[in-house]
């Protein structure tokens, strides 16, 4: 066969062709992958809503207004099986895990209040800074210092050379202070005896022109003046909060910079009318339609701020909450208030008496379902401190209502379901945690300190507990769901993997690829 010299030149031509057409898709694709991976949105924002079960956005969803939560729910990313993965599941600890992406093995914030090497401390307690905004040392003298382990923000602001702005707000100062982390520009929280955002020196030694300002608007709040410290009680918290988040948002020119910031925004007034009012009734259902308002008020102000699609949000709880007890028994469903003070401890010091010759001083305290021991009580009395350990942990095995206990120490031995004994290493640090973990039966709650008759409270592994609302939405998060199990550590890594920046240097957690494509 014979090629002509006119067909061997075309198709030598053609071979260039397609080569450069190669080499030209394949400099584009590198092209837009690299800009892929330096591309960040303006402005992340955070949303945990205290106490809010997951089941709430099902039930208020026909009640929700179409442009807040179901905004989210509607255009967003649905994980609709989040669980808490450790125990026990508080306020402190939930804020602390969303952000660090770790649990209280790993973070160190081992309660609202636990113990570090026996001395009892406040989860952001912190002496050696001042108030700021107010004299009020009881409510000012806070910071991050006890926590381990570093956050989102701390982790964005690394990255950028602490170009970006990372800030705090919430009612309750843990809300504001943990989630904003070490090196955020800035935590405000509300001092109900004088009814103003406050921080502390760790921060600053006076608060910016934006908060004064919203704080002399405070002081001329009609609602404000008549609730006065009850605030937390009623829907107007969540709308304090969230004008005091809109007022950070355009006073830090929040999303108007170069790098990436942050904005972290807590509502607590769920949590303090749940443990008041309960999970059922028209204070719960007003708390969370007003809470929609509110949240309809953010998102519009992001819009005005920082344009739609150009910040990445994500809304979550810090824990659940039961029913209430009585609630359940009325619709006969097993439940009941567990009474450790009034039921148990008379109990137990009986044993201990007639067992070990000794009173109930060798427990330093019970917090949220774990036993701390006083060590040093227990060598004056010339105690062997197994024995001691042991004899407790025997008693609450035979306790009314109690369905598993465990030491600590020898809880890889103790007969106890791998899923509880998972969640309460996880939720284990030696010198923070005690010495001994207590769990109620389903529908068993403690009663007294942190819930009313008719409210309720929170605090074990059972899902009203642990499982919570994760919904994702903005730059670059595409519409859909998905009931794969994910966990609370989880947002961290996927916010952090969304950004192409370092994880906290704690985190367990895994990004969900679902969400981040």
């Amino acid at each position: 066969m014979v090629v002509s010299k006119k067909s061997s030149t075309f198709a030598a031509n053609m071979r260039k062709v397609v080569l450069l057409t190669a080499f030209l898709l394949s400099y584009t694709a590198h092209l837009l992958a690299h800009t892929d991976f330096n591309e960040r949105p303006k402005l992340v924002v955070g949303i945990v809503v205290d106490q809010m079960r997951w089941d709430y956005l099902s039930r208020y969803y026909d009640k929700f207004e179409e442009d807040g939560l179901r905004r989210l729910l509607d255009d967003g990313y649905s994980c609709d099986n989040c669980l808490i993965n450790y125990l026990p599941t508080v306020t402190a600890i939930g804020h602390t895990s969303v952000y660090t992406g770790a649990t209280p093995a790993f973070h160190g914030i081992c309660g609202n209040d636990f113990q570090i090497d026996g001395k009892p401390v406040y989860c952001c307690g912190d002496e050696t800074v001042d108030p700021v905004g107010s004299d009020n040392r009881k409510k000012g003298c806070m910071s991050p210092r006890n926590m381990l382990a570093t956050t989102i923000g701390d982790q964005i602001r690394l990255h950028t050379d602490f170009k970006s702005k990372v800030i705090g707000v919430s009612y309750k100062d843990r809300a504001a202070i943990l989630p904003a982390g070490h090196s955020a520009n800035g935590a405000y929280w509300l001092d109900t005896k004088n009814g103003q955002f406050i921080t502390s020196t760790y921060y600053m030694t006076e608060l910016p022109d934006w908060a004064k300002a919203y704080n002399k608007e405070l002081r001329n709040n009609k609602e404000l003046q008549k609730v006065g410290k009850d605030v937390g009680l009623y829907p107007l918290c969540g709308h304090i909060t969230t004008d005091m988040a809109i007022a950070a948002l355009k006073g830090e020119r929040l999303g108007k910079g170069e790098a990436t910031d942050m904005l972290c925004v807590s509502y607590s007034q769920t949590d303090v009318i749940g443990h008041e009012w309960g999970t059922r009734g028209e204070r719960t259902d007003e708390a969370y339609l007003q809470l929609d308002k509110d949240i309809a008020r953010l998102l519009k102000a992001l819009d005005g701020q920082v344009g739609e699609g150009n910040y990445l949000l994500f809304l979550t709880a810090d824990h659940g909450a039961a029913h209430n007890f009585k609630f359940m028994q009325d619709h006969k469903i097993a439940a009941g208030a567990w009474k450790w003070a009034d039921e148990l401890t008379p109990m137990l010091a009986q044993v201990l008496k007639e067992k070990l010759g000794t009173d109930m001083k060798v427990i330093s305290g019970l917090m949220a379902y774990r036993i701390y021991l006083d060590r040093k009580y227990i060598a004056e009395q010339g105690l062997d401190e197994a024995k001691v350990r042991k004899t407790i942990v025997d008693f609450l095995r035979t306790a009314p209502h109690v369905q598993f206990a465990a030491d600590f120490e020898q809880i890889q031995y103790a007969p106890v379901p791998d899923l509880i004994r998972q969640r309460a290493l996880m939720g284990y640090h030696p010198r923070r945690s005690g010495d001994i973990i207590v769990v109620p039966e389903p529908g068993w709650y403690e009663f007294g300190k942190w819930s009313s008759p008719v409210g309720t409270t929170h605090g074990e592994w059972n899902p009203y507990d642990a499982h919570i609302p994760l919904l994702f939405y903005g730059w670059k998060v595409e519409h859909g769901s998905t009931s794969r199990e994910v966990h609370i550590t989880d947002i961290a890594p996927t916010i952090t993997q969304m950004l192409h920046v370092q994880q906290p240097d704690a985190c367990v957690g895994e990004a969900i690829t679902e969400v981040v494509k």
